[in-house]
């Protein structure tokens, strides 16, 4: 069984004029597809050949094996990170998701200023999540390829900040690629879907 690269779940050019075409024309169809084509190369023929890109994950990590767990990570990140974005994104979170930001951020305008700065204090290439961790939700940030799943924590959204997701829409300036994300295309009905899966 070989690692597929996913699909994006929308055109190329459905994101803009936040997300160009061509941001995603190479950020799915090479960077994204490196990874996989990496990892196909590291397990072949190994125990992981028959394994969930989830199971790859966790136990590369434990194993301390970075070349399979950082292609197989940033595979996963970056499929999740697809659905965290929608041309019809931005607004308000809706639902028992609402509440719980509400509950644990204060307002949407909190939550945002908190997720910003994350993502900001993120020094070099990494990853910005709103997680669920204990029952709580928490703003976290990972470097490189790592992700929430190896802490136990139960990811929700996520927004790449390696310079590849935005430097050609927005050179250097992550604060605006941020602000941009919050404001339409921070997919909520996604993260709500995942939150409501929590129970």
């Amino acid at each position: 069984m070989s690692i597929k690269l996913p699909e994006l779940p929308y055109s190329l050019d459905a994101l803009q004029p936040h997300i160009s075409a061509r941001t995603l024309e190479f950020h799915h169809g090479k960077h994204h597809r490196a990874y996989v084509d990496k990892l196909n190369l590291a397990i072949d023929n190994t125990g992981y050949a028959d394994m969930t890109l989830e199971d790859i994950i966790m136990r590369s990590h434990k194993a301390g094996e970075a070349g399979v767990f950082n292609n197989a990570a940033q595979i996963w990140n970056h499929t999740f990170l697809w659905h965290s974005m929608s041309a019809k994104g931005g607004g308000d979170a809706v639902g028992p998701l609402k509440e719980a930001i509400d509950r644990q951020f204060g307002s949407l305008s909190s939550f945002g200023k908190a997720f910003k700065d994350a993502a900001m204090g993120q020094f070099g290439s990494g990853w910005t999540w709103l997680v669920v961790d204990g029952g709580d939700l928490k703003i976290v940030s990972t470097g490189n390829a790592q992700t929430p799943l190896t802490n136990g924590q139960k990811p929700l959204l996520t927004l790449d900040v390696w310079e590849h997701a935005y430097y050609l829409d927005y050179q250097n300036d992550r604060g605006k690629y941020i602000d941009t994300f919050l404001a339409h295309l921070i997919n909520w009905e996604f993260a709500s879907s995942n939150y409501s899966k929590l129970g």
